[in-house]
């Protein structure tokens, strides 16, 4: 340790030398980059409390002492744990927007946050007129969040049955303000919710399948497994939903459920399913929708 104190003075030779050992150790991105120099820069600037956003001005700049002892202890964490750096760092973005993370929650990464920010267009003709709104199996309550800041005339149930994902979703509305916008609910799926019908309804549930769950990469063991394994094809969850949600729409209401790269799972369950698939820039077909009509 003392060695490698001693060589790297600059933010550049931090960054060198992490990008080099991330890459010697295997490590796997996907909470938030998908590269080690972004995510090995992203835990320099967040130790040493720069802008994530700004490298080239600092890269020269060398460190003091305790700072290099301070970036040591981080990417050791992330090298020899195989922990993901959002949870190291406690913070997630999905967008311009950060979250409060912690190993109680799932990272956030959802191709709805895109879609939200676009106002959910075309599906939602005028985000003005929605007044219910609900993220099913909402974790850290992001999406919920986003939801408030894009229907600003809606009221937001943010559900979910874990306790300790809700203490987390507690925390990030608090920190938005939006105590008066979001509700943080404990429950299965739609059990908690009495007859409370919705002008829109997402999902990003638990869709991993058996096989996928045996073969994931350490960092995503970190993570809680309810928030992820649903059963050998990866939807135990959404067949409930699919079950349920009707019932919680209003007319013309709106349900869009997020499965990654299981289209052709649904497809195969669910033959009769007259689903449209979405497009969002970052990945196409990885949610698909149905109005109540449509179920």
């Amino acid at each position: 340790m003392s060695a490698i104190l001693d060589d790297l003075h600059t933010l550049r030779d931090w960054l060198r030398w992490a990008i080099s050992r991330f890459n010697e150790a295997g490590l796997s991105f996907g909470h938030g980059c998908d590269n080690a120099h972004d995510e090995a820069a992203w835990l320099i600037l967040h130790t040493l409390h720069l802008p994530i956003d700004q490298l080239e001005p600092w890269l020269d700049t060398r460190l003091t002492r305790d700072e290099r002892l301070a970036v040591l202890e981080i990417l050791q964490q992330r090298i020899t744990r195989r922990v993901p750096a959002a949870y190291l760092t406690h913070e997630a973005w999905l967008g311009d927007f950060r979250f409060y993370v912690d190993e109680r929650v799932i990272v956030p990464r959802s191709y709805f946050a895109e879609l939200l920010e676009n106002g959910f267009a075309p599906w939602i003709e005028d985000p003005d007129t929605v007044t219910d709104a609900l993220d099913l199996c909402t974790g850290s309550a992001c999406l919920a969040i986003i939801m408030a800041h894009t229907f600003p005339n809606a009221q937001v149930d943010a559900v979910d049955i874990s306790p300790d994902a809700l203490a987390v979703a507690h925390r990030n509305i608090a920190d938005y303000g939006l105590e008066d916008a979001v509700c943080a609910i404990e429950s299965d799926l739609f059990a908690g919710l009495g007859g409370k019908q919705y002008d829109l309804i997402i999902s990003n549930p638990p869709y991993v399948t058996t096989e996928s769950m045996e073969a994931l990469p350490p960092e995503y063991c970190h993570e809680p497994a309810l928030a992820l394994a649903a059963g050998a094809d990866g939807l135990d969850i959404v067949r409930r939903i699919l079950a349920e949600a009707k019932g919680h729409l209003k007319p013309g209401g709106v349900l869009a459920v997020e499965v990654g790269h299981n289209r052709d799972l649904v497809e195969a369950a669910f033959p009769q399913l007259d689903a449209i698939w979405l497009d969002a820039e970052g990945g196409d077909e990885k949610i698909f929708l149905l109005t109540r009509e449509q179920l």
